[in-house]
């Protein structure tokens, strides 16, 4: 399944990623023994011990059968007739003395491919070949200035990643999609982000930050291929320890650390070194990317916490939303103040600002819903209730992921678990449908549309299929949205 998606900028990539050294005996020697090769989250139970005991006991005995066998195998049975003489015997009829000296069956004037000399490795077809392969492979890997990149968080059969998509267009219109290259990841992943923090020095960086199953939160270089460790890890499990039967095991997390999974993360791009999460842990924390540390812990939800949001226009404003049926704002500048509070009616899935006004935002919900706000008419008295500026039943399932179109106003797209994708126009707060989509994603976890190509969405969801929508190929989003359409129009699914 594709848990989460996230778009990277045009242009921002390495166009040629570097490739990481294999670690060496005594790094993963290290790595070992700082436990950064566990997974934090592999605690067993004493019965789990004793099972798997019994087990490596009865590997060890197949292990000493099989060696017993292969010793057997090694030497010469008894009455088997065979002798050191006829071993000699053999080794005389292969008449190895004079193995160099045999006529290797080729004339020393033949015109056969064996004698034949190229002067240079230019016109050498053999050699020749093996540069053209070089140089297609070479061209696979280049990232060039004009390629979108996507890199979705992907889970299938334990196996957890996150790979980099490149989208490639020809001067013809043809595209072309692949996938560029993967990470592969310790944890289930559940949230992504991009940012460019230059954490490596320099004006920009291009990093995507990870929020797990585990309380940590795994930051990973996407200009390096073949990396087996992130750049950087903020909070996550200090040490565990094994008690008694039938006791818990004793778990300590690092200084500000969450403590449960990290359901949400939220980049800020004018504070560029601030990451705010949100965790299952109740709690709604903001990290200093440069020093790799926790600012501020908000605990104003009572509930786990499913989706962060910083205002785009207002960059100290964050929003907060939760299974506790409530959405907090609140000014990352005044984190004591008890900020701004709205009810709803089910638990949050997915909250956005709207990126063309300071003042509205949309929340989805578990029960189809999504409802409309306008923090104009938040009220500074919590036990008063501010109504939404709509409501609007969406779909028949659990809308999980909704995304604001950043270049076209009034445009949302929808997506839920009822398997379906809808876009809306929501222009004076009245939305209306405009289309749908039923994509081959299954039910719908995450959607997003690019910063770059005004009206593409990229759709994930349960089947793991990576799928973009060129929504301007849908005659009414044409005729409503069409103008906004500059560039050429792309509908590409993954193989």
């Amino acid at each position: 399944m594709i848990t989460a998606i996230s778009w990277i900028p045009k242009g921002v990539s390495k166009s040629l990623p570097s490739v990481v050294e294999p670690p060496s005996k005594e790094e993963i020697e290290e790595m070992i023994k700082s436990g950064a090769l566990e997974r934090s989250g592999d605690i067993e139970s004493e019965e789990d011990d004793e099972i798997m005991d019994a087990d490596a006991a009865k590997q060890d005995d197949t292990i000493a059968h099989a060696l017993a066998a292969a010793d057997a195998l090694g030497k010469t049975p008894k009455n088997s007739g065979t002798s050191f003489m006829d071993i000699t015997d053999g080794l005389k009829e292969l008449d190895m003395d004079n193995y160099d000296d045999e006529d290797a069956g080729i004339d020393i004037f033949s015109k056969g491919l064996g004698d034949t000399y190229y002067p240079s490795n230019d016109v050498d077809p053999y050699l020749k070949d093996n540069h053209d392969d070089d140089s297609e492979e070479l061209e696979d890997m280049t990232i060039k200035a004009e390629d979108s990149v996507i890199v979705c968080a992907h889970n299938e059969d334990y196996l957890n990643r996150l790979e980099v998509w490149i989208l490639e267009e020809s001067e013809d219109g043809e595209s072309n999609m692949f996938v560029h290259h993967d990470i592969i990841i310790p944890e289930f992943p559940l949230c992504t982000a991009w940012l460019d923090c230059p954490l490596k020095g320099g004006e920009k960086g291009n990093f995507i930050a990870v929020g797990s199953m585990e309380p940590s939160i795994e930051i990973w270089d996407l200009d390096i291929i073949d990396e087996v460790q992130p750049f950087l890890v903020l909070g996550g499990v200090a040490e565990k320890k094994k008690k008694k039967k039938g006791k818990k095991t004793s778990v300590k997390y690092k200084k500000d650390s969450h403590t449960d999974s990290v359901l949400d993360l939220a980049w800020n791009k004018e504070y560029r070194n601030i990451l705010a999460s949100a965790s299952a842990d109740k709690l709604v924390k903001i990290w200093d990317l440069t020093a790799g540390e926790c600012n501020i812990t908000m605990e104003h939800h009572t509930d786990k916490v499913q989706a962060v949001a910083w205002n785009h226009h207002e960059p100290q404003v964050l929003l907060s939303g939760s299974f506790d049926h409530t959405v907090v704002m609140k000014d990352g500048r005044i984190p004591s103040h008890a900020g701004f509070k709205w009810s709803v009616t089910a638990d949050v899935e997915s909250l956005a600002w709207d990126p063309h006004t300071n003042h509205s935002f949309v929340v989805s919900l578990e029960d189809g819903t999504v409802q409309g706000f306008d923090v104009r008419t938040a009220k500074s008295d919590s036990a008063s209730e501010s109504k939404p500026a709509f409501t609007l039943h969406a779909h028949d399932r659990a809308v999980c992921a909704i995304s604001y179109n950043p270049l076209v106003p009034n445009l949302l797209a929808t997506g839920s678990e009822d398997k379906m994708v809808k876009l809306w126009d929501l222009s004076n707060n009245q939305p209306s449908c405009v289309a749908s989509k039923n994509p081959i994603a299954g039910a719908v976890f995450t959607i997003s549309f690019s910063e770059d190509r005004p009206l593409l969405l990229a759709i994930g969801g349960s089947k793991g299929k990576l799928e973009l929508w060129d929504t301007s190929s849908d005659a009414a989003v044409s005729r409503k949205f069409g103008n906004y359409h500059s560039q050429k129009s792309v509908s590409k699914t993954e193989a």
